[in-house]
């Protein structure tokens, strides 16, 4: 090492200088050299040398390379293996499980067979892709959205505009309640009133024009959310001026929220951000964000489009041939069926990802980005859901609470048991499904109405399982079958073939 780094002395001159100072201090004291007498300060500079010396040997110049081993040579041995271990030494030492048993298996990681599934994802459906477009062609076109029989619904256009007079009409009878200039029970009439009308008038509009199904969907879709804000509207300013006379507590005010007390709330800008604002329950006051990324806002709007285009692209190519070259599901052979509804269910559920992607993810936040509205839990991790109960407790969050404030608690408030109240939320939630999808079909089948209230007994049917087995797996595989392989197929295949025998009696009486 010495001989590496110019300048440093190499061990045996250090050994050299290190004799000679033992020398020295091997004679007398009083003992002279041939120079003549060496003084004890002399001893005492000759003892700090040695040590100096001693010091430097022992401490590198570059303390980093003290430790560091030159690289194995190509085809030796490594050094740091231990290569003396015998025959005899055992290898089995303790018992130990299969990785694929049912005590090891859940214990591991699988990230190497989740990547193949999506490599055998990826093989079958490009060849399905493929074997699609061999057969089909390309099958999109804008006629397929807008056909010429959407040019008669421009009335369903001006009921959408004139929506807004209702929440208006919300606000002046608030106003006049709080500047106590009506009673109680003539505000919750006026209210009652106004949220009928709301629905019903563009119901009207809709079955008057005999529009096609997708405006005749968006509107009456704008028109229920409508009605569910106006409903929270009143009930929550009821509820207020209630706990006022009462003399409870006011309602917390949520972090990073204006201070709103009531009556100052009742002004058109208050309503007005609450009719636009992505939740269903009103609230004196929302939580709110600090500004604006208008970048991420357009990179938002970026993937909306690209998944409705993709939604799009799936409907024309993939469920639309299929459903054409079916039978009525009720009526038809029942091994055929079978097979429609398997063929169906993968497309559907993709369509069904990506219009939840779009809209309660993409939409949802864009909104919210816009307004600053800071609660953003639109959904929960629905997907791991290991009860029918929790899918409809985390998928549709805004749903969720207004059911739960508005109908759930108030049912249990007035005495009504638990699951009894249980069957008044889906009951409810039944109705809203099968005025969205029967009154722009311009037919009622309630069949989306008994696929709703088919989840009471697998809501019970899956606590159960989960009180009993206590396993997340069975529940989430009961909830996924129902949901992918047998509700969306059997849904849409119902309401398809109606919806086409509606038309053909409809051309044959023209």
């Amino acid at each position: 090492m010495g001989e590496a780094f110019p300048g440093s002395k190499s061990k045996d001159q250090t050994d050299a200088v290190a004799e000679s100072v033992a020398a020295s201090e091997a004679k007398p004291a009083n003992q002279t050299d041939s120079q003549g007498m060496i003084s004890s300060q002399g001893e005492s500079g000759l003892r700090r040398r040695s040590e100096s010396i001693h010091s430097t040997s022992s401490q590198p110049k570059f303390p980093h390379l003290q430790n560091e081993q030159p690289p194995p040579k190509k085809g030796s041995l490594d050094p740091n293996l231990n290569w003396t271990i015998p025959a005899s030494a055992p290898v089995h030492k303790r018992a130990r499980e299969s990785p694929l048993s049912s005590k090891a298996i859940f214990q591991q990681s699988h990230a190497g067979l989740s990547n193949l599934c999506i490599v055998i994802l990826v093989a079958v459906k490009g060849r399905l892709i493929i074997e699609n477009l061999k057969k089909y062609g390309l099958l999109s076109q804008a006629s397929f959205w807008f056909s010429s029989m959407s040019a008669k619904d421009w009335p369903l256009l001006i009921c959408g505009l004139s929506l807004p007079i209702f929440p208006i009409l919300a606000l002046v009878a608030e106003k006049l309640m709080a500047s106590a200039l009506i009673s109680e029970g003539m505000v919750r009439l006026l209210h009652l009133v106004n949220c009928t009308v709301a629905i019903l008038y563009p119901a009207y509009v809709i079955e008057s024009v005999k529009s096609t199904p997708v405006p005749g969907f968006a509107l009456i879709f704008l028109a229920i959310t409508g009605w569910m804000k106006l409903v929270s509207y009143a009930h929550t300013n009821a509820d207020i001026r209630q706990l006022a006379l009462s003399g409870g507590e006011k309602p917390d005010i949520p972090a990073d929220a204006q201070v709103v007390d009531y009556p100052d709330n009742i002004t058109v800008a208050n309503i007005g951000y609450f009719m636009v604002a992505p939740t269903l329950c009103y609230q004196l006051s929302y939580p709110r964000s600090p500004c604006v990324r208008k970048g991420w806002v357009l990179g938002q709007i970026g993937k909306l489009v690209v998944f409705l285009g993709l939604a799009a692209f799936i409907i024309e190519q993939y469920i639309t041939p299929t459903i054409k070259n079916s039978e009525h599901p009720l009526k038809g052979n029942f091994l055929s069926s079978i097979e429609r509804m398997l063929k169906l269910s993968i497309p559907t559920l993709y369509v069904w990802l990506c219009m939840f992607y779009v809209f309660f993810h993409l939409w949802f936040n864009i909104l919210a980005e816009l307004l600053r509205f800071g609660d953003r839990e639109f959904y929960k991790d629905w997907w791991n859901a290991k009860t029918v109960e929790d899918y409809w407790r985390m998928w549709n969050m805004p749903v969720h609470r207004w059911l739960v404030r508005h109908i759930y608690f108030p049912c249990l408030r007035l005495g009504i048991p638990k699951h009894t109240t249980l069957i008044v939320v889906f009951t409810i939630s039944g109705i809203f499904h099968e005025v969205v999808i029967g009154i722009p079909c311009h037919f009622f089948r309630c069949w989306a109405f008994l696929a709703i209230m088919l989840q009471v007994p697998l809501v019970l049917l899956t606590n159960w399982l989960q009180r009993k087995y206590q396993s997340s797996t069975m529940g989430n595989m009961i909830f996924w079958f129902f949901f992918c392989i047998v509700g969306q197929p059997m849904s849409i295949l119902l309401y398809y073939h109606e919806l086409v025998v509606k038309q053909q009696q409809a051309l044959q009486v023209q």
